[in-house]
């Protein structure tokens, strides 16, 4: 019997209503925009903007501010506490655990049934949808699902509200059905430990038919490097015969698809992107051929965007689907059912397409490293930095900070390149409390950091003196406005001053 093509009928009906993506997008988001209005207008956030008065986009672009997590934090507070009709109608009991901000360790974004219904758990519907849609010949529903979740569990904070993972939440909240085609149990699934959890995955999931696998490319390579250390195999096909097909999102797959590709050997393996975070489920790769992804429009998401170059400005030149540009860097604005309004979730973006809307991603709105899920920003380093500093009596004029991606073994690092003006009283003791620190003030980074299993201790690199300066120079970039690139997920600019450091 084939499960699949039985289980493939149920998405037709949506497989037909994804086509309004290519042939009347803008009407899409329309929709999106009146819903959100009509209930934005039942909550103290609308009554405080008087979006009673709101009628169209002009009316919701005059009447609303641009947010940051920082705008909203007070008012989520609240929710957390169990105000009702604050953000959204009624109250909101789960939050999704995130990377902090400036001021605090994390950041616990609303997640509304409608949003849970609407905009997440759609957005997994449809990947599968259009996977199938391009791939009629699958089996993935003739095997199991292997779902790798988050790191935090879901439990009760202080405040009384459900807090987790965003993959930990869905999992709590998921159809029963879903579990008959998913692996592994809910529980080991849930764990926080990810040592413990990596390897009753791998014992749990080696005798089973797995068709699929979901998840972020770091966690999952981490335990497909166990399982074929436990069973002893040398390429997954030998675990799994029956595998096709890699759903990913979170971080960016290319500089793990060359060590996929080893330990996958099979020729009908594919790999899917989606584009899913704390804040909503907005992309998802509809053309295998294509890595652009599809923007997902008739969700509860309405987006807009801001040009790259406007970011910061006090007046920014704000623009609603229909107006972007193609091959245009811009930073992208939502607003959602979980209550989330002009909400700059930090993304950048460039679209490849109009008809239909597709678009890469490109970037963050501030340096970053988000090489295997921590997301560790500027002010994480700064003080960091200034910690180890204080306690090593060190001293810094300059320095970055790029990922080391995973070898075959899954291990990875971070590594800095400072110059000191002043050295440490010890180089391992100044790399010990950087480390430290950036776990205590970045709890992404801190669960990345867990037991060595994935991301392993930072390695610090001295520079010799006017290395900056001169790398500066030799890109004519010396002087001026010109900055040395603090953190980034490329190894571009540590490569050259590396080259140019021996």
């Amino acid at each position: 019997m084939n499960l699949t093509k039985i289980a493939g009928k149920f998405f037709l009906p949506r497989q037909k209503e994804i086509e309004r993506h290519y042939t009347e997008p803008e009407a899409l988001q329309h929709e999106v925009l009146n819903y959100l209005i009509s209930k934005g207008k039942q909550t103290e956030y609308g009554r405080n903007h008087l979006m009673g008065a709101v009628d169209n986009y002009e009316d919701f672009r005059d009447r609303l501010p641009i947010c940051t997590y920082e705008d909203l934090k007070s008012d989520i507070d609240r929710m957390r506490h169990g105000d009702e009709d604050v953000l959204w109608p009624g109250q909101t009991r789960w939050y999704a655990k995130s990377s902090g901000t400036t001021n605090d360790k994390s950041k616990f974004i609303p997640i509304s049934p409608e949003g849970l219904k609407n905009i997440h758990y759609k957005g997994g519907a449809d990947v599968v949808a259009l996977y199938l849609r391009n791939h009629p010949d699958s089996r993935i529903f003739d095997g199991k699902s292997l779902i790798l979740g988050g790191s935090h569990s879901p439990n009760y904070d202080q405040n009384g509200s459900l807090v987790g993972d965003l993959s930990a939440i869905l999992i709590e909240n998921i159809n029963p059905i879903v579990n008959f085609f998913r692996v592994p149990k809910k529980k080991t699934a849930l764990l926080s430990d990810f040592e413990v959890k990596r390897d009753r995955i791998a014992k749990e999931c080696m005798g089973k038919n797995v068709t699929n696998i979901s998840g972020v490319p770091s966690w999952m390579l981490s335990v497909l490097v166990r399982i074929l250390e436990l069973s002893g195999k040398q390429h997954l096909e030998e675990v799994w015969p029956n595998l096709e097909v890699f759903f990913h999102g979170g971080i960016t797959f290319t500089p793990y698809r060359n060590q996929y590709e080893s330990l996958i050997t099979s020729a009908n393996m594919r790999y899917m992107e989606t584009y899913n975070a704390s804040e909503g489920f907005f992309g998802i790769q509809d053309d295998p051929s294509d890595k652009s992804m599809l923007l997902m429009l008739d969700y509860d998401v309405f987006y807009e965007f801001i040009p790259l170059e406007d970011i910061g400005s006090d007046n920014p030149h704000i623009v609603p689907l229909e107006a972007v540009e193609l091959e245009r860097n811009y930073a992208m604005v939502i607003t959602t059912s979980c209550g989330l309004w002009r909400y700059m979730i930090g993304d950048t973006v460039k679209f490849t397409s109009k008809k239909p809307y597709k678009f890469l991603i490109t970037g963050r709105t501030k340096y970053f490293i988000n090489a295997f899920g921590e997301e560790l920003i500027m002010d994480n380093a700064e003080k960091a930095l200034a910690y180890a500093c204080e306690h090593s009596g060190a001293q810094i004029s300059e320095y970055t900070a790029a990922p080391v991606y995973m070898d075959m073994h899954a291990k990875c690092r971070h590594q800095w390149l400072i110059e000191f003006t002043k050295d440490p009283d010890s180089m391992d003791h100044f790399a010990r409390l950087l480390d430290q620190k950036l776990q205590q003030i970045n709890s992404d980074y801190e669960a990345k950091r867990s037991h060595d299993v994935t991301l392993q201790h930072l390695e610090v690199v001295k520079a010799r003196q006017n290395l900056f300066n001169d790398w500066l120079k030799s890109k004519q970039k010396l002087g001026g406005q010109h900055k040395v690139p603090r953190l980034s997920n490329s190894r571009k600019n540590m490569e050259e001053l590396l080259e140019m450091n021996q």
